[in-house]
């Protein structure tokens, strides 16, 4: 299986692409400066490395470097200073998977390409009628007006989720939510839910990028865990001592 990994290069995709090389996957990443790569990633066979910026590939460029991959990866996120949250694009997430699906639709992949997008655990699934507090509505809405990034994730998964939908013969989908996000440098025991167990505004819990990663990893290798979770929102803590 090959599996195009957006945002490789980010403190969360790299992870996503290590935990798939340890499972011996071969790899297309799409980053704007390879010489920031890890040295190993330059060197393994199994890593194909495109030097190209995902906002300025069109359709047909898309779609060719998607032929032969069976699974889409993305960590893309907007870097936490003023020029990432503020500047342009506004809406990275979103306008690359509708570019990634626009590109599958074009090469008719058959079966349908698998597309994992990760997420965040303070965007709701609107398919499970989940409920926040009034506090909760309150933040959000500010966050929709103030902080660029959080409704590019929202819009991000409603175009899977409402444009995409379960039943497409082309593309299918999970949307992976981590809550506040850690670094840590192993694979530890984590939790999976439909739904947050806990406030992700009031009081979040954590999940380290590493689990992410592997979680992501296992989603585009593992048959089963796809199809316990394909066209659904999970939401991953680490297990609490």
């Amino acid at each position: 299986m090959t599996t195009l990994v957006l945002g490789a290069s980010g403190a969360t995709g790299r992870k996503l692409v290590e935990q798939l090389l340890l499972k011996s996957q071969k790899i297309k990443i799409i980053v704007r400066a390879p010489d920031r790569l890890p040295e190993a990633w330059l060197r393994n066979k199994n890593v194909i490395i495109i030097q190209a910026s995902v906002s300025e590939l069109s359709v047909n460029e898309m779609a060719e470097h998607l032929l032969d991959c069976q699974a889409v990866a993305s960590c893309l996120g907007h870097h936490p200073d003023l020029k990432g949250i503020y500047g342009k694009p506004r809406k990275l997430v979103t306008e690359a998977i509708e570019l990634v699906c626009r590109a599958i639709r074009k090469n008719a992949a058959s079966p349908p390409t698998r597309v994992v997008l990760m997420n965040t655990a303070g965007n709701r699934n609107r398919d499970l009628n989940e409920s926040y507090s009034l506090g909760e509505r309150l933040v959000t809405t500010l966050l929709r007006w103030l902080v660029p990034p959080h409704p590019d994730n929202e819009q991000a998964a409603e175009y899977l989720r409402q444009k995409i939908g379960q039943q497409d013969p082309q593309i299918a989908w999970v949307v992976v939510r981590p809550d506040s996000l850690i670094d840590e440098d192993e694979v530890t025991s984590y939790e999976v839910y439909r739904s947050p167990i806990r406030s992700p505004l009031f009081n979040a819990g954590k999940t380290s990028r590493i689990n992410v990663g592997n979680f992501m990893a296992r989603l585009v290798t593992d048959a089963d865990l796809w199809n316990e979770w394909q066209g659904q929102m999970p939401v991953l803590y680490n297990t609490e001592p």
